[in-house]
């Protein structure tokens, strides 16, 4: 896939998990989801999460939980 010159690999990565560009946004679960997916796979660290959407640890770790109990990475699977 192409991407123009203005966008950087990690970005461009990140797009696939359609992250929201800041926290200005309404949290879905949904959006939780996709923000706790990219921790776990590695494609945005814990830390930059954390700037970038405004979280405390304790609530990334409620939505990594609520993550887990509807399936989380298993889920995933399936749908695949």
């Amino acid at each position: 896939m192409a991407y123009s010159r203005d966008v950087s690999i990690a970005d461009a990565i990140k797009s696939y998990y359609r992250l929201p560009r800041t926290h200005r946004v309404h949290w879905s679960k949904a959006r939780k989801d996709e923000v706790v997916r990219a921790v776990r796979d590695r494609a945005m660290s814990f830390h930059e999460a954390r700037e970038r959407y405004l979280l405390s640890r304790t609530e990334f770790e409620q939505w990594e939980a609520d993550y887990l109990a509807d399936g989380g990475d298993a889920g995933r699977m399936q749908d695949a």
